[in-house]
């Protein structure tokens, strides 16, 4: 890994003492705020950090990965976080996980967080709205190992892990064909990420291969918050051609539409055919259970963590890696077959 920049560095680079540059980082009265300003605009420029865990400062390594993840209110996030948790914890690394709350501006002021605090790697599941990918520069730019989990983005010497949600959609909308469905409505999340524009793709795939036209009409893009699910309720009563088919990107979102859809007397799965995505426990649960796909959470962070210790321990090089692919299972339960 790439030396890291220190504050004896930094007063070689502005030709001042390391006092002055220390005094200046901690916004000491004593410096002048045009020193100071030219300070932290160097150490910026190459990716000085300050490092808070002072017992380590000699070799500067905290035994901390960072996690970013949308919320912690998810099944699938909370079994991801078990399985990264598990590896690092017998590698001997601790954790420390923010949530984004599927906020840009707060995965932003996440990163920073972490990379001040001297965190050893970071995995990434990216936040709804996020466009703007700057903030993980510094982790680029000092070859701090950085992976994205789930909702990712392609960037340098950054690998992914993920499954092939093309050919999930595609799987999932290919099942409620066979069950006789010919006007589908998908309900996804924020088209943005990834996660969502595969799967619209793949169901898209498979209505084109079973000679079925993509109608926008039968394109809903929702939060997916329960509070949404009346809304598209009254969307499919609205509908001049009734939907028998309802793909929903989640299972727990899944479940609340079926509930809407029985206060509204339709009959699941005879008026419409449901399938989730996920596997969560609530699939089991809901009546009729819920058919879906399974998305292996508890796996994809074993990968996860396995892969970033890799990283920081130079065992396995996986920069030149672009992604990592984990499988996924078409389940069929009650709501989505005669």
């Amino acid at each position: 890994m790439k030396k890291k920049i220190t504050i004896y560095d930094l007063a070689k680079e502005l030709k001042v003492s390391s006092g002055t540059v220390s005094r200046s980082l901690n916004n000491h009265p004593s410096i002048s705020q045009k020193t100071k300003d030219r300070v932290v605009s160097k150490a910026n420029e190459l990716g000085y950090k300050v490092n808070k865990f002072a017992v380590n400062l000699r070799t500067q390594k905290s035994n901390t990965i960072g996690v970013i993840i949308p919320k912690l209110d998810s099944y699938f996030m909370a079994t991801l976080l078990a399985g990264v948790e598990k590896v690092a914890n017998e590698a001997g690394y601790n954790l420390i996980i923010s949530q984004s709350l599927e906020s840009m501006e707060k995965e932003i002021m996440n990163a920073k967080t972490l990379y001040n605090s001297g965190i050893d790697a970071l995995l990434v599941s990216l936040a709804y709205n996020t466009e703007n990918y700057a903030h993980f520069n510094p982790y680029i730019n000092s070859n701090i190992p950085l992976i994205f989990m789930d909702r990712v983005h392609n960037l340098p010497n950054c690998p992914t892990i993920v499954i092939d949600n093309f050919q999930a959609g595609y799987d999932a909308t290919d099942h409620l064909i066979s069950q006789g469905c010919k006007n589908i409505l998908i309900i996804t999340g924020n088209l943005k990420r990834n996660v969502y524009t595969d799967r619209l793709t793949g169901y898209k795939k498979a209505l084109k291969d079973n000679n079925l036209n993509f109608n926008s009409l039968h394109l809903f893009e929702t939060t997916m918050e329960s509070k949404n699910a009346k809304d598209v309720v009254d969307y499919i009563k609205n509908l001049n051609i009734p939907i028998d088919g309802l793909f929903v990107l989640s299972d727990s979102f899944a479940a609340q539409c079926i509930r809407s859809l029985k206060k509204e007397n339709y009959s699941i799965p005879k008026d419409i055919k449901v399938i989730g995505f996920n596997n969560d426990p609530i699939s089991e649960l809901v009546t009729p259970t819920l058919s879906t796909i399974e998305y292996p959470g508890y796996s994809m962070g074993l990968l996860a963590g396995e892969s970033i210790i890799n990283q920081i321990t130079g065992n396995i090089n996986l920069q030149g890696t672009n992604s990592i692919s984990l499988r996924h299972k078409l389940i069929i339960r009650e709501s989505s077959v005669n």
